[in-house]
């Protein structure tokens, strides 16, 4: 058997062969991440390997940069196996100098599948893995409306700053709509009462109206905004608002997406109180086969909301923080999802009341219920059943 061990690495890749005793097959080379790169490292393989006997790759899992890869080589026949970089870290540890090379690397990887004693990063289909693409890019639009709106509000602190006070919702329709159209104290005063009643009117189906538009207008008489380049901040500022519109039309045929992908799993993660399907298609494509977890405190740990303690000596911390290993997107998934749930379901209300009562903060209180919201998951993805409160999970 020849086996191939390959760093990964953005442009190029370095190769590594070997024969079942350890014995290197050539020197190490690299190859470009290309059709061609591949044309390449195939050319000397059959060069090293004139017997025609199996051949096996071992890649890390490192980034994004070794799916191309991956791909082409399955696509080809071969036996791929992608493995968690600890472990080659694991070997280098036996290394006195600890070199850390392209060429060392590609060797190591390849004794880890030498040796096979190596968990394999287990692949998701393709649906999973588009799903958890949508997914992960809809957190990303999420942020950059949230960037956008503190860039909103800095800008009304200046120009505007008693409009805050106006809406309750500073985001809403009804006052997006109006700083679309007036964007200072003064362009507020530049219209009529009349007119800017029936704008109002019109934004927020009849909600405000006469009244309204007079107590904008009183307090844009009386802001203590400022006077300086306002053209400039204002100009601004139609802008942010107009990123927003954009920002949200997208995250919504986003939504409807990535629902179209989640019907495709017989899942019923958005049975929970508190999970939606976006959230429930987040948890879903985070976690993938839930039979990779032995136990849901092994889907705890991944999910990084399972405590670390600090331990030096004799030394043994009292208090416990959450680790934040694994997923953060399914750490920041269950997290948003605990906290409606801490409310509105029954049983992980009483819970974090519970907690709450024996005196933990709010935060201690919240993580408390995302482990055990964890727990849920596991059982249901175990299952295939919806989520039944009579039921313990």
């Amino acid at each position: 058997m020849i086996i191939v061990g390959i760093d990964i690495a953005k442009r190029s890749h370095e190769a590594c062969l070997i024969n079942e005793s350890g014995t290197l097959l050539g020197k190490s080379f690299s190859f470009p991440n290309s059709h061609a790169g591949v044309d390449l490292l195939l050319k000397q393989l059959r060069k090293h390997n004139p017997d025609s006997l199996p051949v096996v790759f071992g890649m890390e899992a490192t980034g994004h940069y070794w799916l191309p890869l991956y791909s082409r080589l399955v696509q080809e026949g071969f036996v791929v196996h992608v493995i968690n970089p600890i472990q080659s870290d694991s070997l280098r540890n036996f290394f006195i100098r600890q070199t850390k090379t392209d060429q060392v690397d590609s060797f190591l990887i390849a004794e880890v599948i030498r040796f096979g004693r190596f968990s394999q990063t287990i692949l998701a289909e393709p649906d999973l893995i588009a799903l958890r693409q949508l997914c992960r890019y809809r957190f990303s639009l999420v942020d950059q409306i949230s960037d956008v709106k503190r860039k909103i509000i800095c800008l009304l602190d200046q120009v505007f700053p008693e409009y805050e006070s106006l809406f309750s919702d500073l985001f809403g329709t009804s006052s997006r709509q109006m700083l679309a159209e007036f964007s200072s104290p003064e362009e507020f005063l530049s219209v009529d009462t009349e007119k800017l009643a029936s704008l109002l009117r019109q934004a927020s189906r009849g909600h405000f109206g006469l009244d309204q538009a007079q107590r904008i207008q009183n307090t844009a008489r009386h802001s203590f905004g400022i006077k300086l380049g306002v053209d400039a901040l204002t100009f601004e500022l139609r802008q942010l608002v107009a990123q927003i519109d954009f920002l949200e039309t997208q995250l919504a045929e986003l939504g409807e997406q990535i629902s179209q992908y989640y019907n495709q799993f017989d899942c019923t993660l958005h049975s929970i109180p508190g999970v939606g399907k976006v959230l429930a298609a987040v948890i879903l494509s985070e976690i993938g086969d839930i039979h990779r977890f032995a136990a849901p405190e092994k889907l705890v740990a991944f999910a990084g909301i399972d405590p670390s303690m600090k331990q030096s000596g004799e030394f043994t911390g009292t208090h416990s923080h959450m680790s934040k290993r694994g997923s953060s997107y399914l750490r920041r998934a269950v997290w948003l999802a605990a906290f409606p749930a801490s409310k509105f379901n029954p049983v992980l209300a009483a819970f974090y009341q519970k907690k709450r009562s024996e005196g933990k903060a709010h935060g201690t209180a919240l993580g408390a219920v995302s482990r055990k919201m964890l727990y849920t998951i596991f059982a249901l993805l175990k299952s295939g059943q919806s989520y039944d409160p009579n039921v313990a999970h």
